[in-house]
């Protein structure tokens, strides 16, 4: 893996590949991804979205809903199993905190026995 990890906020992230990203994770395992219609209410519900990606390859999201003036609330952090242990995790959530705005001083996020 020589090339590097690009960053963005991805609002328009469609729903297959964060159901791919899931599943190479261990998210999937506690998220409704059979149901394709309701990962894509959850992912256009969440109004800040993360993203990495590898040679266009995308190995990591965080989907959050944050009200961009005091608390920000991530619902998923996800990362490939095969991108795991590189920090990617922990730069998606700066990128959620930078996005959130200045004014956000809380982050909530509930983390799950394999995460």
């Amino acid at each position: 893996m020589s090339s590097s990890i690009d960053y963005q906020i991805e609002p328009d992230l469609d729903v297959e590949s964060f159901i791919d990203v899931l599943r190479r994770s261990t998210l999937a395992e506690r998220r409704p991804v059979e149901d394709r219609d309701r990962m894509e209410t959850m992912l256009r519900g969440a109004n800040l979205i993360a993203t990495a990606r590898h040679e266009g390859r995308l190995v990591g999201v965080a989907r959050a809903l944050t009200d961009f003036s005091f608390c920000t609330y991530l619902s998923d952090l996800a990362v490939d199993e095969a991108y795991q242990k590189r920090g990617i995790g922990k730069a998606l959530l700066n990128q959620i905190r930078e996005a959130s705005g200045p004014d956000v001083t809380t982050l909530i996020l509930l983390a799950a026995p394999k995460a």
